[in-house]
């Protein structure tokens, strides 16, 4: 499970009660009779047909089905300026990812401080792997200053710890630059980034997030941003604040 988040100010309303889990919707089979055609498969089409099976069991499930290609999703307008997800590229952005890493204000939180070679040992299992968990970088009007991990919270090792529906898609964010904390630019963007997700990813009901609970600055940055609180989680490496920004109330928080 990737670190907790890093401190993102802003105002916000006291957390909601947190809510249980959903049911998941069933359709029952029909129940009137229609008339069927007989047909005798042949021994050849039998074959194509686990030949299909095969292959598609075989196949494994690309970025695009897991969660797309940040790179071609279109930038975000806010208040803050024009703001862009641009995947990882080691050689490019080791520097600074580290340099914000050993922020203590960041280290306190995702605890990669040190060398690069710890935020490169970090980044490699997501950059090698199979597309659940992509990490950006976050350019507010052609700077880079935020850090992202986008990343398939129904298939991470969080699922284990809350009733995860299939799709959930989950965020992790710094904030590089000392300059854009404290001011409401984490709000924002967390916002933005939400919405990314859900224009981009439309199997995508649910965004969601597991700051450290003591990490209030972090946590009223996405109650602003129109998280809800759901849940306090016992994680691993932290008790943390369950928060869910739902599709179908996104319009309305």
């Amino acid at each position: 499970m990737p670190p907790a988040d890093a401190p993102a100010e802003s105002d916000a309303a006291p957390p909601e009660p947190g809510s249980g889990p959903g049911d998941r919707e069933t359709t029952a089979a029909p129940t009137g009779t229609e008339d069927t055609l007989d047909l005798k498969l042949t021994e050849e089409l039998l074959a194509l047909i686990a030949e299909d099976r095969n292959k598609a069991a075989r196949r494994p499930d690309p970025a695009g089905e897991l969660l797309g290609d940040p790179a071609t999703w279109p930038g975000a307008t806010t208040e803050a300026g024009v703001f862009h997800l641009v995947p990882v590229v080691l050689e490019r952005d080791l520097a600074v990812l580290s340099r914000w890493m050993n922020d203590p204000a960041v280290a306190a939180f995702w605890e990669l401080a040190g060398p690069e070679s710890v935020t490169a040992d970090h980044l490699r299992p997501q950059l090698e792997g199979d597309g659940r968990s992509l990490p950006c970088l976050g350019v507010l009007d052609g700077t880079p200053m935020s850090y992202w991990e986008i990343y398939r919270a129904d298939l991470d090792p969080l699922a284990r710890h809350y009733p995860a529906r299939l799709h959930d898609t989950g965020i992790h964010l710094l904030i590089g630059g000392v300059g854009n904390r404290g001011r409401g630019v984490g709000t924002t963007l967390l916002r933005a980034v939400a919405d990314l997700v859900l224009d981009n990813l439309p199997r995508c009901g649910r965004v969601v997030a597991e700051p450290d609970l003591r990490n209030t600055p972090s946590v009223s940055a996405f109650l602003s941003a129109g998280f809800r609180f759901s849940a306090e989680v016992d994680l691993p490496d932290k008790r943390a604040a369950l928060m869910i920004r739902d599709r179908t109330y996104r319009d309305h928080l």
